[in-house]
Order: C-alpha cells, then sequence, then structure tokens
C-alpha cells in the first residue's frame, strides 16, 4: 500500500509544476496594466508608474519574475494581493469556509439524490422512473449554472419569497467567526434564529450548484450498475435465494461503486468552477467571487495563488479517491 501512496503522489509533483507554470503565464497574458488600474480614473506619473512596477517586480523579465514566485512558494508564500495589501494565503483562507460550506451541502445533495435515483434506474431499466430520471438528469447536465441560478431566485426568492436572494446570513445577525463555517458559527453564537437564516441561506445556491455533479453521478450510477447487474455471480446469487436489497446492496453496487467513486473524485473540479458562477450570482462570499474579482482588477499574486491552492485541493482530493480504489478493489492496487 506505501509504494502504491508514493508512486502517485509521484505523479502529482510534476502535476503541480505544470500548473504553477500555466498560472504564472495565463494572468500575465490578460490584458490590462494592474499598476494603471491601481490607479482607476486618477491616473498616476510616469515616475509613479515605473517605481510601482519596480517594487511589485513587474519590470524584470518573466523568468525572473517566475524563478523568484517560485523560490516564494516553495517557503510557502503565496505572495501578498496587489489591491489589500494582505497575504494571498490568509485572504484565501479566511474565504475558503465559505466555498466549502457552499460544496460540501452541494456534493451531499448529488450524493444522496444522485446514487439512490441512479440505483432505482438500473434496478428498473426502461420503466417510467428510469425515462424520468435520465430525462431529468441530460436536462440538468445541459443547463447552463447563471441560467439556472436566475430563474431559481426569480422562482423561490422573488415570487414565492422562500429563501434570501444572497449573502450566508441576515444581516440582523452579527458575531464574531470561529470556525469560518457559518452554520456551526451561528449555532455557537447563541443567536435565535441565526442558524435558520444561515441554512435559508445555504439552500439555493447548494442546489444550483449540485444539478451537474447530481445529473452526472445519476448517469454513472445506473450505467455503472446495469453493466455489474449482468455479471455471472450476480445471478449465482439470485439463483441461491437472496433477496433483492442483498443482491443489490452487497454485491452489485460494491463492485459498481468504483466508477462511481472516480466521478465523485473528478465533480469536486466541477464544483470549484461552478462555485465562481454560482458565488456570483449568489454574493457568495468565497473564493469563485474574490477570483473573479481579483481578474477583474489584475491581482496577479491574488489569482496565482487561487489557482494553486484550487489545484493542489483538487489534486488532494483525488489522491484520496485513488486510496479508495485500493480499499474497495485490492487488485487494482496490486496491479499499479
Amino acid at each position: 500500500m506505501l509504494r502504491f501512496i508514493l508512486k502517485k503522489i509521484g505523479v502529482l509533483l510534476p502535476t503541480f509544476f505544470g500548473v504553477t507554470v500555466v498560472a504564472f503565464i495565463f494572468i500575465r497574458m490578460l490584458p490590462g496594466d494592474p499598476v494603471m488600474l491601481m490607479a482607476g480614473e486618477r491616473g498616476m506619473s510616469d515616475e509613479r508608474h515605473a517605481e510601482l512596477m519596480q517594487q511589485f517586480g513587474f519590470d524584470r523579465p518573466i523568468i525572473v519574475q517566475y524563478g523568484s514566485y517560485m523560490a516564494d512558494l516553495v517557503r510557502g508564500d503565496l505572495g501578498t494581493s496587489i489591491i489589500t495589501k494582505k497575504p494571498v494565503l490568509e485572504e484565501f483562507l479566511t474565504l475558503f469556509p465559505a466555498t466549502i460550506e457552499l460544496s460540501l451541502f452541494a456534493i451531499i445533495i448529488a450524493v444522496l439524490v444522485g446514487l439512490p435515483a441512479g440505483i432505482i434506474a438500473a434496478v428498473k431499466r426502461g420503466s417510467f422512473f428510469d425515462h424520468t430520471v435520465m430525462t431529468a438528469a441530460l436536462t440538468g447536465y445541459s443547463m447552463p449554472i447563471f441560467w439556472w441560478g436566475l430563474l431559481l431566485i426569480i422562482l423561490f426568492s422573488g415570487i414565492l419569497g422562500w429563501t434570501p436572494v444572497s449573502g450566508r446570513i441576515n444581516l440582523l445577525y452579527y458575531f464574531e467567526p470561529v470556525t469560518g463555517f457559518m452554520l456551526i458559527d451561528s449555532l455557537l453564537s447563541g443567536q435565535e434564529g441565526a442558524f435558520r437564516s444561515a441554512l435559508s441561506h445555504l439552500i439555493l445556491p447548494s442546489v444550483v450548484l449540485s444539478t451537474i455533479p447530481l445529473a452526472v453521478i445519476a448517469r454513472q450510477t445506473r450505467s455503472a450498475m446495469l453493466e455489474v447487474l449482468g455479471e455471472d455471480y450476480v445471478r449465482t446469487a439470485r439463483a441461491k435465494g437472496l433477496g433483492p436489497g442483498r443482491v443489490i446492496g452487497l454485491h452489485a453496487l460494491r463492485n459498481a461503486l468504483i466508477p462511481v467513486v472516480t466521478v465523485i473524485g473528478l465533480q469536486v473540479g466541477v464544483l470549484f468552477a461552478g462555485a465562481i458562477l454560482t458565488e456570483t450570482i449568489f454574493s457568495w462570499p468565497g473564493i469563485g467571487k474574490w477570483m473573479v474579482d481579483s481578474i477583474f482588477r489584475r491581482d496577479y499574486p491574488s489569482v496565482q495563488g487561487g489557482l494553486l491552492m484550487i489545484a493542489a485541493i483538487v489534486m488532494l482530493v483525488n489522491l484520496v479517491v485513488d486510496l479508495l480504489y485500493g480499499l474497495i478493489n485490492p487488485q487494482i492496487r496490486h496491479n499499479s
């Protein structure tokens, strides 16, 4: 198992290095001068512009800037925001709990709904339920997040008035953050109604963000279950007189979980990509909205640091998924 883990980690290192190159070059391909954007409409003199370019190191050759950036990265320094003058890592860690809370609830919704829907659709293949689930999954997968989000806001917030439009909690409540997770902090605050307010703000953006992962999980679960249900060992289990619950849950589902776990792991990247739009639509103060704002302001260190941290988290999740493969099916571990 140790050899299996070390091999997977060895693959991640060059991948992460490639991400640093892409992140560094990508932000510098965007049009606009970050120093001039700092000045806004007031403008600045050529002397002040040259002084700031030298201060931030933008006047040096690209390869020298990259070398300096990598040297700081090795020390755990992601740089300092050009706009806020705060360390990028500090800003990321401050906003990250909001994105984690949103993404966690979204993937919980996707798994709790998508997994059973896919299993039942496979067991009742060709039925009305099967066709309904697959049609809904295709519709959910094809629907743009920004359009779906605005549609739900109009329906549930504008017309029905069931959920808030934006933010993480009602402005009537104020308390110092302890964990950064609004649901937990609202409970710790002891303020009556705070938890309910935080939960009501979380529901709609979580549903919007979960739509695509839910559709993918449902379709993949159905496909994997159909393949497994046709295997000889499943027919043998049925011939022995085992009940449908044991056949499906014990024999079929465990072997069908490997591709499903793969899909769930891959959806982490989808969640972060979707979070950018979702957080922007719902004014959710997480890293997605922070990244969009940083791109518009040409805040090089913030965009680079945000991209690297997100990439590192996605790779870490994929590593965990690979390790789960080895636990679910030891044969994969031995053949790797």
